[in-house]
This record gives structure tokens, sequence and C-alpha cells, in this order.
């Protein structure tokens, strides 16, 4: 990979907006700019300005005046990237921005790629590689969980955490090396007992950050929910009434709904994206065969289960939702199942006893009137095991970090098993090091073209 050429790109979302922000870096960004840079104080030069400056002007190509603009000068290594980096904040006309860019394209800047001026960044030392891409996760973010995760990498929390590990693993890596020089005089450098508890206290904070992988990874993407049950039992008008919108269509023949419907809230700041299925029954209709066979696969995907039913039918079907109910209990033991009587403003309160007697768990809603909505959001909270996050604990969210950690925690391991057998220093050696290539994989110490390109090349062009 070769930087050392000056980029350009729209560092703002395409299309026309108030204003727009085109970026550059590089070691020719300030004077290229400074050549089409008319100040509006009489001999300003970019080049003698003070790096965190911002400066009013127009850029001109030519005589011609393209627009009234700020300059921002930052100045390496004291930038975003490290380099020279100059950031143009024009009104936000496509036509303008295009010309802008043009025009310095022109003058020997480059395109940049997608992800390049974070890339430079950490190529130039301003992040490491678990920060840089937390930058794409914060950008990305939509709900607050998301977002406090990702600011909480992007500030070095996970890499902090990492790269103490990986330093008192190394010190000690060191001193078994030292041993191997001295093999022929029997010295013993790296005190056992020591190395044995270092040994445990890494493979406990690396089975914990393992663990909230599984945390991590719903908070990110949006805790899934399946809204399951019988036909017309009143799922669409669950989740319009979980979104505030008419989302789904609601009518009273059953079957409605044939296909499922997805969308996604924000409870607490945590998303989470409720599925609307298909109604479970026996039927000879194709069509909603294949539904009804959908429901289950998102049944599947789902981390939380809704099961709905008709507080109405409660008398005639109560024999039949305790079996549907064992059934999916059954099919899955490890999922949270949320069972609802819906529509109980049609009932009486000694139908509503009755079913509460049948079924201690059950929550009562009126998906039509909204009554009980707010209980089962606060309840979808509950399941949540969201500790770690109101705790500020490093919470890991990237498969690939997930992967590198198992794969450490595995070498490790082999670690504790050679203290234990007494396993000679050169093989606890080849153990060690094969951990510690692990740790660096995570915060880039390790890495390749191949990885950084398959990284960066899901950041939007401009960052």
């Amino acid at each position: 990979m070769t930087h050392n050429d000056t980029i350009v790109a729209l560092a703002t979302a395409a299309g026309s907006g108030a204003i727009a922000v085109i970026r550059l870096s590089g070691n020719d960004a300030i004077t290229t700019v400074d050549s089409h840079f008319k100040s509006i104080v009489a001999n300003k030069s970019l080049k003698n300005q003070s790096t965190h400056t911002i400066h009013l002007g127009h850029i001109i190509d030519g005589k011609k005046v393209i627009d009234e603009v700020l300059v921002s000068v930052f100045k390496n290594p004291n930038s975003y990237t490290g380099e020279d980096v100059i950031e143009i904040s024009c009104h936000g006309s496509s036509y303008i921005q295009q010309e802008i860019i043009q025009l310095f394209l022109r003058e020997g800047c480059r395109m940049a790629n997608a992800g390049e001026f974070t890339l430079r960044a950490f190529l130039n030392g301003k992040l490491d590689l678990s920060q840089a891409e937390a930058v794409a996760d914060l950008i990305a973010s939509d709900n607050e969980a998301s977002h406090q995760i990702a600011m909480q990498q992007m500030r070095g929390g996970f890499s902090s955490e990492i790269a103490k590990l990986r330093e008192e693993l190394l010190n000690f890596a060191s001193l078994i090396e030292l041993e191997l020089d001295f093999a022929e005089e029997d010295v013993e450098f790296a005190d056992r007992s020591q190395f044995k508890a270092l040994v445990e206290r890494i493979t406990f904070v690396l089975k914990r950050l393992i663990d909230s992988f599984a945390v991590g990874n719903v908070l990110k993407n949006g805790i899934p929910v399946a809204i399951v049950g019988e036909p017309n039992v009143g799922k669409s008008t669950l989740l319009n009434a979980l979104l505030n919108e008419e989302r789904a269509i609601v009518s009273e023949i059953a079957g409605t709904t044939r296909d499922t419907i997805e969308d996604e809230i924000s409870i607490g700041g945590i998303g989470f994206r409720f599925i609307d299925t298909a109604g479970i029954r026996d039927t000879e209709d194709i069509v909603e065969t294949i539904g009804i066979k959908k429901t289950f696969e998102k049944i599947d995907q789902a981390q939380v289960v809704i099961y709905l039913f008709d507080a109405h039918d409660f008398k005639e079907q109560s024999s039949v939702l305790k079996v549907e109910l064992e059934k999916i209990k059954n099919k899955y033991p490890q999922k949270p199942l949320l069972v609802i009587a819906n529509k109980i403003d049609k009932v009486d309160d000694i139908l509503i006893s009755k079913i509460q007697s049948a079924i201690p768990e059950i929550k009562l809603l009126s998906a039509k009137t909204g009554f009980g909505v707010e209980h089962l959001t606060n309840s979808l909270l509950k399941l949540i095991n969201t500790g770690s996050l109101r705790n500020n604990e490093t919470i890991v969210t990237n498969s690939r970090h997930y992967d590198a950690l198992l794969k450490a925690f595995e070498e490790v391991q082999k670690v504790k098993h050679g203290l234990e057998t007494g396993l000679s220093g050169d093989l606890l050696a080849i153990d060690i090091k094969q951990a510690l290539y692990h740790f660096g994989e995570i915060t880039g110490e390790i890495t390749n073209d191949d990885l950084l390109g398959n990284i960066f090349a899901n950041f939007c062009i401009g960052k």
C-alpha cells in the first residue's frame, strides 16, 4: 500500500444540504488548497497559518469564484490522519461539491478509497486497529447502546485491556527466552508461580471478553424479537403499537400476514428488531404454508420470543395453547419466552383471573388500546443483560476480535497445561508466541494488506 500521495473526498453525506465538508490529506494538502484559496484577509497564506485554525475566504479556479468557504487547517502530526489535513466547509450544493473536488483532482490529488483517511490514521499510529474499526461502528450506531460501546472502544478501552495483557505476557516470554540462552546452566529467570498466576488472570479476562460477545453482538445489531401465535390474535396490531405506526396490515381475516414483517425501534437506548410472523396453524393454503415455515426460521434467529393469544378464545383454546407453549419451550429451551394475553379489553375480570391462574407468567395486553404495551417493553429490557454496559465494562462486538480472542484463549490454555505438567521452556515459548500473535491481530501489531483491505473496504468514502 502506497500512501505518499494526497487524497480528497467528500466527508459529509452525498447530496444537497446546508453545508458540505470536503477533506484532503497528504503532504501537498495545504499547498494544493492554498493555491486556490483567496482569503478575505489580504495576502494570507494557509501555509503560514498555525495548526487547528479556521479561515474564511473563497475557492477560486483561475478567475472563477466557486464558493465562499471556511477552510480548517490541521498540520501533521496533530491531525486525524497524522498528515497535513485540510477540511473545506462549503455550501451544500452538489454542483459546488463536485466543482471543488474536480478542481483538486486536476491539481494531482487522488480520490480517497473507502476508509482511507482512517487507514492512514492507523498506519501513522494515531489509532490502533480495534479503535479504527470502532470508528465504523460509531458511524453505524443507531441507538444509545451501540453508540456507547463504539465510543468506549474508540477511546481505547478494549485496546488498553488487550495491550496490558500482551505486555505482561511478553515480559514473561522474554524471561523464558533468556532461560533458553542459559539452558546449559539450568537457570530459571521466570518465576513459575508468578507465571501461573498471570496465566490464570489472563484466562479470566479472556473468558469475560469472549462471553461478552453474546451480549455485544445483539446490542450492536439490534435484538431480534419474534412475535408468534395463531392467526388473527393481534400480532400485527401489536407490532404497530410497538412501532407507533401502521407498519403491518391489520384485518379481521385470518392469515392476513403471509410473510414476515420486520422493523426496529430503540427501547431504553437499546435497539430491538421486532418480527411480525405469519400465524401458526394447520392450513392447505400454499402461500400461507410458506409463511408459517418462515415463522419457525425467524424463531430460530430470534433472541426473544413473544407468544400472543386471544384472551377471548382462552376457554375454547386453553388446552391447545398449553400444547403450543410446550412445543416452543421444548424446541427453544434457552430462548426467553413472553406469553401475552391480547384483546383483554374484550373480556371480563373473571376470565382474566382464570387466565392468570392457568398461566402464572402471563402478561395482559390490549394492542388495540395500548394497555400493557409499556409493561411489555419494560419486560423486554429486563431480559437483556446490560449490566456490563451500564458499568462501562468492555464489550466485544466485532466478530474478528471474537475469533482472535478464542484463538488466544486456546493458546493460553496450552501454556497453562504446559506449566502444570512441567513443559520445557522452549515448548512453552512456542505457545506464548502464538498467544501474543493473536493479541497482536486485534490491535494491529500483527497485520497484512489483505486484512486491512477487508476491514477498511467496509468504511464509507471520506472517513
